[in-house]
């Protein structure tokens, strides 16, 4: 048994509101210091698998075809052993 952790976020040049969103509030509560704020959400899987690296390629086509969109999205993928 696998967990399968895949962090979503922005590409570069992506407008990213809710970051903006951010910034502009921790700003605004005196925190001068934080230059850049990014948002990304993380998909948690439990996977039955025969091995970490034919868990990995599964996952990497969930993200291909259903998790992220290619055209703006970038993900990183963390396979544990349960």
């Amino acid at each position: 048994m696998f967990e399968a952790k895949v962090t979503i976020g922005l590409k570069k040049g992506i407008t990213d509101p809710e970051g903006a969103n951010t910034l502009k509030a921790l700003k605004l509560l005196g925190f001068t210091n934080v230059q850049e704020a990014k948002t990304t959400h993380t998909v948690d899987l439990i996977i039955d698998g025969g091995s970490k690296e034919e868990v990995k390629k599964s996952v990497e086509q969930m993200c291909q075809r259903l998790l992220t969109n290619p055209v703006i999205h970038t993900y990183k993928i963390e396979i544990i052993e349960k």
